[in-house]
């Protein structure tokens, strides 16, 4: 053996690393474990902001947006289209299982392609296929938030 005393020191940090494994350590009363989790990683609720207005989305139960939420918060330009949506190329894919809604509502916040985050502030017919991410609970003054142009959003879990 080359290394006695560094076979020594690993055996002993080894049983020192289960000597408390057989302890009872008591748990104060006042410890409630249902309010303990990690509230932002269970939220289905985000914020959005856009200048000084804010609203609240509820996402979808779907891989797209699970994995949407690990991004945020988020700050972004998104770029006006078609006078109903604002887009953003996200720098990364998400999953996707995109189908065609046929009809797109005021606030429906959707993934096009894999990378392509959309929010509408226009309800009208669509032939394109999207990917649900969430929609707007009280889409009322989205428009006029959202302004004609470009414009700076910040997306963050609530």
């Amino acid at each position: 053996m080359k290394h006695p005393f560094l076979i020594i020191l690993i055996v002993f940090i080894f049983l020192k690393s289960f000597a408390s494994f057989g302890k009872i350590i008591p748990v104060p009363a006042s410890i409630n474990f249902q309010n303990n989790r990690n509230t932002d990683a269970m939220s289905n609720k985000i914020r959005i902001k856009i200048g000084s207005s804010s609203f609240t989305a509820t996402l979808s139960d779907n891989p797209t947006s699970a994995t949407f939420k690990t991004l945020l918060p988020v700050t972004i330009n998104m770029i006006e289209l078609n006078g109903n949506e604002k887009y953003f190329n996200l720098s990364r894919n998400l999953p996707s299982n995109s189908t065609n809604p046929s009809k797109i509502q005021t606030g429906d916040l959707m993934m096009f392609g894999e990378n392509t985050l959309v929010l509408f502030y226009k309800t009208f017919s669509t032939s394109y296929n999207y990917t649900s991410i969430g929609r707007i609970e009280n889409a009322a003054g989205l428009a006029a938030a959202l302004g004609k142009g470009n414009v700076t959003v910040t997306f963050e879990i609530q």
